[in-house]
């Protein structure tokens, strides 16, 4: 197993490079946000949906698209609205006269990354149609499906403070998204920098540094980072303790959480633990990768009871003391 390690090591240092580029790349149009371009690259190589929540203004959507501008995949945005319909999204089936037939015309859901922008803005029957590209990769239009790009991503965006004219989104759905990133406000420095670099004629465009195929082997050289017997169990145990959080000495969130993570809270950390690794060159996991994303990955899938939203208590104050009350291996 020892040369196992050493082996995958080796394929992780080598698969990795091209993480630096794609930092310094986004860098040059992105002030500050590490840990956000962290948590998107998590998303990219781990093949997970990615929803970004912060107030407007914190450059969410310029993040996504500079990040897209980076790799040599097709890009799609779209703009969430209430009038929204699931065709703007999946595509429809169009009447050709001259044919007396009719042809697919393709929505903006076939593209490599789709930024679904303000996403808690259009109504259930739009969620749904997204639903089925996250979940299955494929899009029904009329009676036929049709499968999405190998390299599919959805990253999302909405603003948890304007709630008139938004549609709270199913939690079915919310839990399609590997990681939820709460995104800050930027320090004064990083607002100066900010200041400086847009007030010019001229805002830095990021030049391609990354391919489709090579994000695609970055998955496959990911999946295989080793994880050790104890690393998995303690993933167990923090999924577990969002359940039955008497059990791990948590006696007094057990009122305030409603429902815990599901089972697919325990393979996207897994999954996320593993890519963070890839991140950082390492061929195997630690119980800090997994601290690390813990809370972006649980944060969502874990509902409060009225209790807890009765005394401000939010899912970061439980995760908090989660994390603290199971044993790290």
């Amino acid at each position: 197993m020892e040369l196992g390690i050493k082996e995958i090591n080796k394929r992780v240092s080598e698969e990795s490079l091209f993480v630096a580029e794609l930092k310094r790349e986004a860098g040059r149009v992105i002030v500050g946000q590490e840990d956000i371009i962290d948590r998107i690259l998590i998303g990219i190589i781990a093949g997970g949906h990615i929803l970004l929540e912060g107030v407007p203004g914190l450059a969410k959507t310029l993040t996504i698209k500079t990040l897209s501008q980076c790799l040599k995949a097709d890009f799609s945005r779209i703009q969430f609205t209430p009038d929204l319909l699931p065709a703007d999204l999946t595509g429809t089936l169009v009447f050709n006269p001259k044919d007396s037939d009719f042809t697919v015309k393709k929505g903006p859901l076939f593209a490599n990354l789709v930024l679904a922008d303000e996403i808690n803005r259009a109504p259930a029957k739009v969620q749904s149609a997204l639903l089925e590209a996250m979940q299955e990769k494929s899009v029904t239009i009329g009676t036929t499906t049709y499968p999405l790009p190998e390299l599919f991503l959805v990253m999302a965006t909405q603003n948890p403070i304007e709630q008139e004219g938004t549609y709270p989104l199913p939690e079915a759905q919310v839990d399609r998204f590997m990681l939820k990133i709460k995104v800050s406000y930027p320090s004064k420095l990083e607002e100066k920098t900010i200041l400086e670099r847009m007030s010019s004629d001229s805002t830095p465009t990021p030049k391609v540094v990354v391919t489709p195929q090579q994000v695609l082997q970055a998955r496959k050289v990911a999946s295989e980072i080793y994880m050790d017997e104890k690393i998995k169990a303690y993933i167990v145990d923090l999924v577990y303790a969002t359940r039955t959080p008497g059990d791990y000495k948590m006696a007094k969130e057990k009122s305030l959480i409603s429902y815990g993570a599901s089972p697919r809270a325990t393979i996207a950390l897994a999954k996320a633990a593993k890519a963070y690794a890839f991140l950082n060159g390492r061929g195997y996991v630690t119980p800090e990768d997994v601290k690390t994303v813990g809370t972006d990955v649980l944060r969502h899938r874990v509902l409060l009871s009225y209790e807890a939203e009765a005394q401000n208590i939010t899912s970061e104050d439980i995760l908090r003391s989660l994390f603290e009350a199971v044993e790290v291996p």
